[in-house]
Formats: C-alpha cells, structure tokens, sequence
C-alpha cells in the first residue's frame, strides 16, 4: 500500500504540473495508467503558446503564466501567428482578428512571410508575433523532474481500476498497486468523468472532441523553419512548420469516447481540401497522420477547484487543447487550493473556473 497525502490521477501536462507545485508540500503519488508520461492528447498538441487564444477565463491563465515561460531556459522558440481569409470569411476574420490581437497586414506581405500561399484567393491577412513554439516534452520532463526530485512517486502503467472512500481517505487500486490518499486530484484528461464515477462523484458532462493532424513534406521543398502558423478565419484548418515539414489539422471537433484517439481520413481529406484551397502546391502526400482528444466541459472553459458536493475530490480538467499554454498559472492555482494558500488571482476567475458553476 503506497500511503500518500495526494493521489494524482492523469499523467498528461496538467498531472504532472500539479504534482511538481503539490511534492515541495506534500506526500504526493501520480498515477498513469500508459507506459510513459503524455502518451494521449499531451503528446499529440501543435504545441503553440499562443496567449489570446481560448475562453476569457483560458486567456487570463494563458497570460498569467506568460512570465514562466518566458523565463524558463529553452521552452519558447518564436513562431508568430497569421491568419488568412477568403472573399467568404471576412465576418469571421475580423472576429477572429480582434479577438485574438492580430493586426491586419497586406496579402502581398503574408504571400512574403508564407511564399507558398495564393494571393489571388486570399482576400484579407493579419498576424502577431505574439505567439511561440513550446517544447512540450521539455516542458513535461522538467516538471517530472521537478516531483521527482521533492519526493513525489509517478508510476506508470498505473491504470486505476476501483476508487473508494474509507473515512477520510481514497482507497485506490492500480495495476501499480493500492494507493490511499487523503485528497484525489482528477487530472485524467478524456476519462475525467469516468474516474469521477468510480469515486462515486457526480460526472459533469465532459466532452472529448477528436483533432486530427497530418505532417505533410516541406511544400514545394521550401525552407520552413521561419514561416508563422497559420490558420483560416473561424479556425477552418491550420498548418505549423514542425522538423522540417509541416503539419496540417482540419481542426474538427468530433465527439468520441475516450480512447487512444486516430485520425479520421475524410476529416484529413477535407482538412487538406480547405489548405489547399489557398495555397498554390498541392498536396501529393501525407509522411505520417495522428489525432488526439481536446476534452471540454459544457461551458468550454476549464475546471480548476474542489467538487462542491465530496470533500477530498479535487477537479483539475477540461484543458480543451490549452493545457501546455495556460499550465504555469493552472498549476500554481491547483495547488494553492488544494494546500489552502492564496491564489493572488482575482474571484471571478476562480468563479469561472471553480466546478461549482455546474450546480
């Protein structure tokens, strides 16, 4: 029996960034239940900071950890964001622009920043170049190594199978083993509803939405290294450079159960029917394809704070693809709640965080 002061639950960024905040304070024991740390929507993430991106409350976490990141030796490399638009999306371009501080530029200098694209099919361009590449697996090794170092234990192929309540305390049965805690955190991505069930607590609709993604050869064997993401107005598809190539989504929100997600080739199909659309080198092949499940509570905003109704269950869920850009902040918050401190971030975010929206 593994006795702990806090079971994690969920080995993605927001697991494993929590138990690094929790280990300096507290007995603190992770559990995931696949071979290796990040192996479902954490490791399949276009791995953006992009600070303006996402629900007020997600963009308020997202600038709050701005500081952290920008500190931290070899997380942001920058990248910049464009966005495009044809003659039929310019209602939703100058919603996206606005919303996400862009500022408009000529179609002449977006086909110079990005040579490949079809200025006579692009109507309209805006780009900040506050946005940057986050090395994701750089950024979840440092935090395991951060736990490790404090004392926390993660275990691996940890599947939790049953979850009980024994007083004060969470009986949990792993195939890594029983664990008891004082206090449950659920960070366990897609299945958060599921593990909240197990433990007897009332699910809250969660939503795993699948995102497919395809990494195409560098078009027109171009040079891509310096290029922005871009993406359509309304987020129709987006492409990022990435080693060499480049990656293309559909950027489609599919329900599924939650599972080792695949992506779905008529939404690849259609994805790379809408890129095309305006670029002039077309598509001739794909080097390798994956989807991952970006999972969203019924309000889309994330789910940061203790269950209202079962004392000991801590909600640390519905990322909805901003985990990696917001993980600083939604830490340091989790922790300050689960340890009782000040959180030094104003009420009505903690409000529009706090699971006791739901009722």
């Amino acid at each position: 029996m593994i006795e702990a002061d806090i079971a994690v639950i969920g080995g993605g960024i927001a697991g494993v960034s929590v138990a690094a905040r929790l280990a300096g304070a507290a007995r603190v024991v992770l559990l995931e239940a696949e071979d290796h740390l990040a192996h479902h929507a954490s490791g399949r993430s276009a791995a953006l900071y992009e600070p303006r991106y996402g629900t007020p409350a997600v963009v308020e976490l997202s600038l709050a950890s701005s500081d952290e990141f920008h500190a931290a030796e070899g997380i942001l490399s920058p990248r910049g964001l464009l966005m495009v638009a044809k003659a039929d999306e310019m209602e939703g371009f100058a919603h996206d622009a606005a919303a996400m501080h862009l500022d408009q530029i000529g179609v002449d200098e977006a086909c110079r920043m990005v040579p490949i694209l079809n200025g006579g099919v692009i109507k309209a361009a805006a780009y900040a170049a506050h946005a940057w590449d986050i090395d994701t697996d750089r950024l979840i090794q440092g935090f395991a190594r951060e736990a490790r170092a404090q004392g926390a234990q993660i275990l691996t192929r940890a599947r939790v199978s049953t979850i009980a309540r024994d007083g004060q305390s969470w009986l949990i049965t792993s195939a890594a083993g029983p664990v008891r805690a004082r206090i449950l955190v659920n960070a366990a991505g897609a299945w958060v509803d599921q593990i909240a069930t197990m433990a007897g607590v009332a699910p809250l609709g969660f939503t795993p939405l699948r995102r497919s993604m395809a990494r195409i050869p560098a078009p027109g064997g171009h040079d891509t290294a310096a290029w922005p993401m871009m993406f359509g107005a309304g987020e129709s598809w987006y492409a990022k450079p990435d080693a060499g190539a480049l990656i293309v989504s559909p950027a489609e929100e599919e329900l599924m159960e939650p599972q080792d997600a695949w992506a779905d080739d008529m939404g690849l199909a259609e994805g790379l029917a809408r890129y095309e659309e305006v670029v002039t080198t077309p598509v001739t092949r794909m080097i390798s394809n994956w989807a991952g499940l970006r999972t969203f509570s019924p309000d889309r905003s994330m789910v940061i704070g203790p269950d209202p109704h079962t004392a000991g269950f801590f909600w640390l869920a519905g990322q909805g693809g901003q985990g990696f850009q917001t993980c600083p902040a939604a830490s340091r918050l989790a922790a300050d709640l689960i340890l009782g401190r000040a959180t030094g971030l104003g009420g009505d975010l903690l409000a529009a965080l706090s699971p006791a929206r739901f009722g």
